[in-house]
């Protein structure tokens, strides 16, 4: 047995009896989701909540394999290159009883293709989506759009009749402040049910006796408690206690600690994500520095000198405590168009830093805020307090300002940030989706996460023009492209590329998601 005091064995050996027992896993993480409007929010936490209630046509597992779902198989059609056909799981219903056919899945895509979705660049490329027979779907696109079936594995189907009779066909303004019926309650396909829900406190989910995957998936665990616990010291205790089974993200500083604890285990694997900087490069003045009539970054050799004076690898080796890989651009291995040379990061030279600082005209430097959230990303607050030592190394003074996640994105989203932290997952696996949200000009179909005010009417024709390149040569070199364009003008500063550090119990048997989702459907009881 390895060495920790006999009260705390006996107390995790009862909580894990307990767990066994109850077939309940209680599960924690830094931050809650931010809404369960399934169109309102494209982000990871929210995501990872509603992927056990609700479902898309296709899902990926464990693995980040694409495999069916509400949609058993699909295709471009023979007829028409511009079509994408679907057909649906037949006999699924949803928790209220309500039988699922192709007028939710049509209703549901026309919802998330509105201006209030967080979902809509993922089809940008669509003309039209319709049904085809009660179990037939398909998707009408402005060109051929190769990938298709890659942008759907988060977006959820909503029930038609229960969204209109509680008021919630319309996507919620989450940016906008609103709070709706859907916000609150769930009703899907998914594996569990909504039970109750007290937003940043608890929320309870139980067995869908009628999932259409009881025969297929493990089903294990009957009952899942999500409890959102930010501080990580009071995480960690949790876990130790036995008062938690899963957190998903173990402090870089306690993994030795968690995984030398009889009856707990650490699982490590490289995530889908990387974490960067955004600048805001567009606006003629800022409202956050101390320049008057001008902007400081909007000129690229401010934005060069602060991507010289980030020190990755002190980042890695400091804050992160090796548990990360220094990036040079905001794309994660994983994903298509991803090469080790675009990859690659300055060294970090202060004195070449301050040479383009006094190029520029500010050799005196500048003040800035820096929008940083503190309960999203791995030590996200401490890598910039850790950028503002640095940056103040080259006459930029930052006053840092750490919000929680749910008061910070919308800082993005509204334009109401010069300097922000940001970290990007990439569920389709290509860098369309990158440019899509964050490179494209803001507008009503692209780019409702760049912050940046970065516009090139140019680029912005030619990322459209990816959702219906068919010739994958020819689209790969309109990826590098694009990709030799951001990097030329220095449109954000990236930090590095997250690993994932999940702890639980012993006898949680699964293996870690490179998007950081787990599926607890695909969870077993490791005995």
């Amino acid at each position: 047995m390895k060495m920790k005091s006999i009260l705390l064995a006996t107390a995790v050996l009862g909580a894990m009896t307990t767990m066994v027992s109850a077939q309940t896993l209680n599960w924690a993480r830094a931050g809650d989701a931010l809404t369960l409007d399934p169109h309102a929010q494209n982000e990871g936490p929210t995501t990872a909540l509603i992927h056990q209630i609700m479902e898309p046509l296709i899902i990926r597992d464990m693995t980040g394999a694409p495999v069916p779902a509400l949609a058993t198989e699909w295709g471009p059609s023979e007829t028409d290159p511009n079509v994408w056909w679907f057909k649906l799981r037949e006999g699924v219903v949803f928790h209220d009883g309500a039988e699922f056919d192709s007028e939710d899945v049509v209703f549901s895509f026309e919802r998330a293709m509105t201006p209030d979705s967080d979902y809509k660049e993922l089809l940008a490329s669509v003309t039209e989506v319709r049904a085809n027979g009660k179990y037939g779907f398909e998707i009408v696109t402005d060109g051929p759009n190769p990938i298709m079936p890659s942008n759907l594995t988060n977006l959820f189907i909503i029930d038609k009749g229960w969204a209109e009779a509680n008021g919630a066909a319309k996507v919620q303004d989450y940016e906008g402040g609103e709070d709706t019926f859907a916000s609150r309650n769930a009703n899907g396909t998914g594996p569990y049910v909504l039970v109750s829900r007290e937003p940043d406190s608890k929320t309870v989910l139980t067995l869908n006796e009628n999932y259409w995957g009881a025969d297929e998936f493990p089903l294990d665990f009957t009952d899942i408690v999500y409890t959102p616990i930010q501080n990580q010291a009071t995480r960690v205790a949790a876990l130790l206690s036995g008062e938690v089974d899963f957190i998903q993200d173990v402090p870089v500083q306690d993994l030795a600690r968690v995984n030398d604890t009889e009856g707990l285990k650490v699982i490590t694997a490289p995530q889908n994500r990387v974490i960067f900087f955004g600048m805001n490069q567009g606006d003629a003045d800022l409202e956050s520095d101390n320049v008057e009539g001008a902007n400081p970054l909007a000129d690229i050799r401010v934005r060069q000198a602060m991507n010289m004076a980030i020190n990755r690898e002190a980042i890695q080796q400091v804050v992160m405590r090796g548990q990360s890989i220094p990036a040079g651009v905001v794309m994660p291995p994983f994903v298509n168009g991803w090469t080790a040379e675009l990859d690659e990061y300055p060294a970090t030279d202060v004195a070449t830093a301050n040479a383009l600082m006094a190029d520029a005209g500010y050799g005196d430097g500048f003040s800035i805020r820096l929008n940083c959230p503190n309960d999203r990303y791995i030590n996200d607050e401490a890598i910039c307090q850790a950028a503002v030592g640095m940056l103040a190394q080259i006459g930029v003074t930052v006053q840092l300002d750490a919000l929680p996640k749910a008061q910070h994105f919308p800082l993005i989203n509204n334009l109401e940030t010069d300097f922000y932290m940001l970290g990007w997952g990439v569920p389709t696996y290509d860098s369309e989706y990158i440019f899509n949200f964050l490179v494209h000009s803001k507008g009503e179909k692209y780019g409702s996460w760049n912050g940046t005010r970065y516009a090139n009417p140019e680029l912005d024709v030619t990322i459209e023009a990816l959702a219906s390149e068919t010739d994958l040569d020819k689209r790969n070199q309109m990826i590098a492209d694009i990709w030799a364009t951001v990097q030329e003008d220095q449109v954000y500063i990236p930090i590095h590329h997250q690993v994932l550090n999940w702890g639980m119990a012993d006898n949680v048997g699964t293996s870690v998601a490179p998007d950081d989702t787990p599926k607890f459907k695909y969870f077993k009881m490791a005995m």
